[in-house]
């Protein structure tokens, strides 16, 4: 009996040294940077669905080589066409609207351009060249090296934004 006796105290002897001692922690991960979002075909962000402006800078701000400047200039233009617009991202690209009326514009990364959307777009005048499938879309494309007609491309921008939007 006394062996047994012995060992258990001797088990609580060891217990009672082990909670004693300091606990060493487990090293902190390192801190780790915000990844950049993946590029989709074409070069288009991967960028979550969002409502705001930090969504679409973080889209732009993703955009790779020459079309980010021109992501830059599309959402400059945008916003002092658009007083107030509202802006999200969806679907992996930046759509532009008005209060609760929906949205009027998008744009999109392609390998080769930068396409922007009107969803009213047969209503404006002059119509975007771009056609599409669906009745009312047009489109503007934009090519690296390209003279764009900023001053048509407002006129587009602020008329569509009149236009009632899309539900999305």
């Amino acid at each position: 009996m006394k062996s047994a006796k012995a060992a258990r105290k001797k088990a609580v002897e060891r217990a009672a040294a082990k909670a004693a001692r300091p606990r060493k922690r487990a090293p902190k991960p390192p801190a780790r940077r915000a990844a950049k979002p993946a590029l989709l075909a074409g070069g288009n962000p991967q960028i979550a669905k969002a409502e705001g402006d930090a969504p679409v800078r973080a889209y732009i701000a993703a955009m790779p080589g020459w079309k980010r400047d021109v992501g830059r200039r599309l959402d400059a233009l945008i916003v002092r066409s658009v007083p107030g617009v509202r802006k999200a991202v969806k679907w992996n690209s930046p759509f532009y609207g008005v209060g609760g009326d929906g949205w009027f514009l998008n744009f999109h990364c392609f390998t080769h351009y930068v396409k922007v959307a009107f969803f009213r777009g047969t209503s404006l005048r002059p119509v975007p060249p771009g056609e599409s499938t669906h009745r009312e879309v047009r489109y503007l494309d934009i090519h690296e090296d390209e003279q764009l007609d900023e001053a048509q491309l407002a006129a587009w921008v602020e008329q569509a934004s009149r236009l009632p939007g899309e539900r999305l």
